[in-house]
């Protein structure tokens, strides 16, 4: 007799719940309760014979998956990703075309979706659907037709557009800059700093990279994305560095200064990724020169 299949739902229960570390924030996604993902999620281990989550005193720790349970959901999101496109393409070929695009939640707020409409009214029967994540992803995941990330590879496997540099600039608001005098880089010292968590060594290697001594802030105050980072630096909270890029249409309009020229160089660059199995695909090719003219001309 052959193995009966898993249901289709359980997989995708362990799934969700795998890839968000929660029984909790897997049922507010999948909209059910947090006991049906638990009761489902037991229901696949049986059926399997095998323990996909580590299991202590306390029932199920979501945040552990044992051996079998990854190398599980290693396969599992490849599978889905190929039906999700499989289902995608039949619809490219009897309906309206479908482009699933990551961007991290900056890149798209300042330069992305400002200019999304040009790209939209050229092409009226694409729909996009365009998901940002915080934590900005360092490769191409599988659900996604295309990419946009910030790093320096190797991006094995796949096909690779080159936006632009990720360099980041000294910045502050006027009122601070009025409020705060500074003309010479240890005019910095004593003044609030602001740091994005990901890059807590950013004034270090800024300070280094001019050969000067580090700087000592008064304060520091750490936010957790970019667009939190810029708001507070536009607010007066403090002097931020920010992506010399990305910000550029607010030194234009004034709502930031850049107190000096020098630059740290990340070594980074914002890349497109895509797979090469799908380079024949129009639509991915237009949305894609697309976003390179408008990385060029902004």
């Amino acid at each position: 007799m052959p193995h009966r299949l898993p249901s289709l739902r359980f997989l995708k229960t362990f799934q969700v719940a795998a890839k968000l570390k929660s029984f909790k924030a897997a049922a507010e996604e999948l909209f059910v309760t947090p006991s049906a993902v638990s009761h489902q999620i037991k229901a696949l281990e049986e059926q399997l014979g095998v323990t996909l989550f580590e299991r202590g005193a306390r029932g199920v720790r979501t945040l552990d998956l044992t051996d079998a349970g990854a190398h599980y959901l290693e396969h599992l999101n490849d599978i889905f990703a190929k039906l999700e496109s499989i289902t995608e393409q039949l619809q490219i070929r009897y309906g309206r075309t479908i482009i699933r695009l990551n961007v991290p939640p900056f890149f798209a707020n300042e330069m992305l979706l400002p200019r999304l409409a040009s790209f939209s009214q050229a092409r009226e029967e694409t729909d996009i659907r365009i998901e940002t994540i915080f934590s900005a992803p360092k490769t191409h995941p599988p659900e996604a037709d295309l990419s946009i990330v910030v790093g320096s590879g190797p991006w094995e496997g796949l096909t690779v557009h080159e936006l632009f540099a990720q360099n980041f600039i000294v910045a502050c608001s006027p009122s601070f800059l009025a409020e705060n005098p500074i003309g010479r880089y240890e005019d910095l010292n004593g003044k609030t700093l602001l740091v994005h968590e990901e890059r807590r060594e950013a004034w270090e290697r800024w300070a280094h990279g001019l050969g000067i001594e580090p700087i000592k802030p008064n304060r520091l105050v750490r936010l957790d994305t970019m667009s939190a980072v810029v708001r507070a630096a536009e607010q007066g909270v403090g002097v931020a560095m920010v992506p010399a890029r990305l910000s550029a249409d607010r030194f234009t309009a004034g709502s930031l200064i850049k107190l000096f020229d020098a630059e740290l160089e990340t070594h980074e660059s914002y890349v497109i990724l895509q797979r090469p199995e799908d380079r024949n695909r129009e639509d991915l090719q237009e949305l894609t020169q697309w976003i390179i003219r408008e990385c060029r001309v902004a």
